[in-house]
Formats: C-alpha cells, structure tokens, sequence
C-alpha cells in the first residue's frame, strides 16, 4: 500500500493495516496525523519543550511496539489519548519517586481535615495562574491529568470515562477531590 492510499484510510483502518504489515512508512502516516496532539499532551505534563519533545518521541516508540494492543472498541484517538496520559504520568510519578528521594516531607502535622465546601469551576477559574501550575505540580499525577482533561482538553465526563475505563460518579468524585486539594494547596501558598 502506498502512502497516498494509507493517507486516504480511517484512523483505525491504518492501525489494523500498521499492524498486519509492520511497516514504518505507514507509521510514518499515523505520527503525522498525531505527533502534534501528542506532543501537546506531553507538553501538559512537562512545561519543557526538549522534555516535552523526547517525551513524544518515547510515546511513539512505545506506541509502536504496543499498537497491536488496541482492539478497535473505542476511536483511535480516545485509545491513544488514554495511552500517551498513561505514559505522561508514569513518567511523572518516577520523577517524583527520585525528588522523594532527595527531599523529606513533614505530613504528620497535616492530619486534621477542614471541611472545604463544594469547590465550584469559577473558584478553580479565579485562582492565579501561577499559583494554579505550582499547585498542579504538588498533586497526584493522576489528579493533574483528570484536571487537565476536564478544563485545558475541555472534555467531557462521558469522554473522560471513556479513556480512563470508569463510570460517570467516579470521573466526577475524582475530579471534585483534585479540584479541592488545588484550591486547598492554593490557599496555603
């Protein structure tokens, strides 16, 4: 199959073709249409261009090696996006798990929990901007990217479901807690 025809061809489609014939030239195809969603993506996690850019790269290596995993039950591009968030925040969890390593945390003092009540979108909206990314950073990798796909991807609870493979109420209770530990980290600052 040529590279015009593979142009012309569904998302789903090239994978299937991708998988069947192992070639690069049709990957080739399929970063194309791609590395730029990815690389935004990335770029959410990292807020560095080279790290943002060696972290695509390595999502499409992976990607690669792993797209004969994909089944064809949900579009392409929600399994792919499930798959680079995946990446992204293994990545992030093992930066983590080396600052730990560098830095002791006091948590015992932090044990008595104010009730906060419902945190609503506006009061998420208000906080400042830099306050806001300092705070996305000391929250769980996977708080930030339920954060991140509900207000910067705009996406809704239904296609947030979809990628992370959970029901409506918890999408929604997990994106409530992250959204109360940001205002409460916020707070604090």
């Amino acid at each position: 199959m040529g590279i015009i025809e593979a142009k012309k061809l569904t998302d789903e489609d090239l994978v299937f073709k991708i998988v069947q014939s192992n070639d690069t030239h049709l990957f080739a195809v399929l970063y194309d249409r791609y590395a730029k969603v990815v690389y935004n993506r990335c770029y959410s996690f990292s807020k560095n261009k080279e790290e943002a850019q060696d972290l695509t790269h390595d999502v499409f290596v992976r990607l690669f090696v792993k797209l004969r995993t994909f089944k064809g039950k949900s579009k392409f591009s929600t399994w792919l996006y499930s798959f680079t968030y995946n990446f992204c925040v293994n990545y992030v969890q093992r930066n983590v798990e080396k600052k730990k390593e560098k830095v002791t945390v006091v948590t015992d003092n932090i044990k008595e929990k104010s009730p906060i009540d419902e945190i609503d979108d506006a009061t998420l909206l208000e906080l400042k901007s830099d306050k806001l990314a300092k705070a996305l950073e000391m929250i769980d990798p996977q708080e930030k990217m339920i954060l991140l796909m509900k207000y910067q991807d705009d996406m809704s609870i239904q296609e947030i479901q979809e990628v992370l493979g959970l029901g409506a109420s918890a999408v929604k209770m997990r994106i409530k807690r992250a959204k109360e530990k940001v205002v409460k980290i916020c707070q604090e600052m």
